[in-house]
């Protein structure tokens, strides 16, 4: 019997919920007939596939090596949820009063899963020696993203990405290119 995306139970009709998410994303790891063609290594850049996209949900199939980072960014309206199939990924999440280099971290390997909701600013790594292969699901399906930087003095940018480029850490030139208005105060006009 051929699998679809179809025969994934699901809700329909209305976004679901985080723990809908980790339920869609662990099914279709364990249906490798619905994604192992778009399996792929790249040493320089992640890879990537759409496994499935309708009003209420977005399905994806990532692949990750050796130095593989997204950088931190949110979701922007989408909530989600990672399975790990292969291998393992490190996911980090800014929290105040921590410094950058010391987020909340946490290691997902192959079998697991976690979920985050939309106004969670995190970052996904490669982790472990080998490579790794996960399923991300979105609801409702991803639009665009924000992808942060952190300058010198602690100022937290962000700047919008499409939702089918691929996130990455931002390069200080790349910042430039996207504006940064700089801080500045002025004294006020007398009244």
């Amino acid at each position: 019997m051929t699998l679809s995306h179809e025969d994934i139970a699901r809700p329909h009709g209305r976004d679901l919920t985080d723990g809908e998410l980790v339920a869609v994303a662990t099914q279709f790891a364990a249906q490798p007939e619905l994604w192992a063609e778009h399996v792929c290594h790249d040493p320089d850049r992640r890879t990537y596939a759409q496994l499935l996209r309708d009003r209420h949900l977005d399905v994806w199939v990532l692949c990750w090596s050796r130095d593989h980072d997204t950088g931190f960014h949110d979701h922007d309206l989408s909530a989600g949820a990672v399975a790990v199939v292969a291998g393992s990924v490190r996911e980090d999440r800014l929290a105040l009063g921590r410094p950058v280099e010391e987020p909340l971290s946490r290691i997902a390997s192959a079998g697991t899963a976690f979920s985050f909701t939309a106004s969670d600013i995190h970052r996904v790594l490669h982790a472990g020696e080998g490579p790794a292969v996960t399923i991300h699901a979105y609801s409702p399906p991803l639009v665009r993203m924000g992808s942060y930087t952190v300058e010198p003095n602690g100022r937290l940018l962000r700047h919008t990405v499409s939702y089918e480029d691929e996130l990455r850490q931002l390069e200080p030139a790349e910042v430039t290119r996207y504006g940064s208005a700089r801080w500045q105060t002025t004294a006020a006009a007398p009244s």
